[in-house]
């Protein structure tokens, strides 16, 4: 552990969540079944952060090579690796628990064509598919008694991002304008075939401190209009819309287009590979006006505190307020410190908040232990057993 943590904040570190390990002053392990950290400051979410794949615990030996030959501590091995085909894993009977683990063998196979996704579950292909692509199906598999279908939440976010830096988004009434030109309901019905529930802040029910910020920038195409004329836009305005690959994007980006077309606002669409988007709009130098994506990372307000976030909102008082809830032991002062957070993002139109992400997942109904609800992007096969 000491040595993957200290791995994952080194300077040569690509660590998506370098910064939570950078915030570990010190690790020591006193002994064989003993780990201590301290932290620079407070984080009242770390036993759930340490609980995501960028924490896992790696072997000092191997972990230079673990991109192509993984070795770690859980209950399977990799056995065979097909790239962009399929992964095999096998049971590991060394682990700790390998009583429990009930699955001798798991193959993962890549589809990403939704009607392939389909097919393979109808056909018996495959036994389960977390987080498929199925809505227009759902009424097929429901009929279906081999099948289980799970609905459940997440902790991910679909925003439009929004360039808080370029003007004339440096307006707090334009980004307001783009919010309430905005119809979430349709949003969801055209991005996700209605499977999302709207959020007014970059945070989601079932979390602690949720509260409903959807009523601080209703859809109004009049006072969207009214709000651009106050902030002095002429309109049309014309504006970037760079969309990633998955659906809720790209469809996602034509709903979007058609709603600020109707308070004035032209959306220039370009459609973008994972790694241009990455490139140009995420990861520097934001060229970019509007953007759509999903972020997965549960608890990830502190991202608007970051001085380079592609999305460049930049607030003293947030930052006071998130300091806060870092510090707050006592759990009910944190919640209200959390809502106070939802709040402000929502009154400073830091984005276009849209809508918590409704995963879909089918299974065998003679396999036990799938998650319905999703508090992480992982699938924990050590819980999976057949009927």
């Amino acid at each position: 552990m000491k040595f993957s943590y200290e791995r994952a904040a080194a300077a040569t570190s690509t660590n998506k969540d370098k910064s939570l390990f950078l915030s570990m002053a010190q690790i020591t392990a006193p002994d064989s079944e003993t780990v201590v950290i301290n932290l620079k400051n407070p984080e009242p979410n770390l036993p759930f952060l340490l609980g995501q794949a960028s924490a896992s615990i790696v072997e000092p030996k191997s972990a230079p090579t673990n991109a192509t030959k993984p070795v770690g501590t859980g209950p399977f091995v990799l056995s065979a690796w097909a790239k962009g085909s399929s992964i095999t894993l096998t049971k590991w009977p060394e682990y700790r628990n390998a009583a429990a683990i009930k699955l001798n063998k798991i193959v993962i196979r890549m589809i990403s064509d939704p009607s392939a996704q389909v097919a393979s579950l109808l056909s018996g292909d495959v036994d389960v598919f977390p987080r498929v692509a199925a809505a227009r199906s759902l009424a097929q598999f429901k009929a279906d008694p081999r099948f289980i279908v799970l609905t459940g939440g997440s902790r991910a976010k679909t925003i439009v991002a929004i360039n808080n830096k370029k003007k004339p988004f440096d307006d707090v009434r334009v980004r307001r304008a783009i919010l309430a030109a905005i119809d979430r309901k349709a949003m969801i019905e055209g991005a996700v075939d209605g499977f999302g529930v709207p959020i007014g802040s970059f945070y989601t029910s079932g979390s602690l401190g949720y509260i409903d910020t959807t009523d601080i920038n209703p859809f109004d195409i009049e006072k969207a209009k009214k709000l651009l004329a106050e902030a002095g836009v002429t309109t049309p305005l014309e504006v970037s819309l760079k969309l990633p690959p998955p659906p809720y994007a790209r469809q996602g980006g034509e709903v979007l287009g058609a709603q600020l077309a109707k308070a004035g606002i032209i959306a220039k669409i370009e459609n973008l590979e994972w790694a241009q988007w990455l490139s140009s709009v995420f990861a520097g130098p934001h060229n970019y006006d509007l953007t759509i994506v999903s972020h997965v990372e549960p608890f990830d307000l502190v991202k608007y505190t970051e001085d380079n976030y592609y999305i460049g909102y930049k607030s003293d008082a947030f930052n006071a307020i998130y300091k806060s809830i870092t510090e707050a032991a006592n759990e009910a002062n944190r919640a209200k410190l959390l809502g106070d957070a939802q709040r402000m993002l929502a009154i400073d139109a830091a984005a276009g908040f849209l809508f918590q992400p409704q995963w879909i997942t089918i299974s065998s109904k003679k396999l036990k232990g799938v998650w319905g609800q999703v508090p992480q992007f992982a699938n924990d096969f050590s819980d999976w057993a057949w009927e």
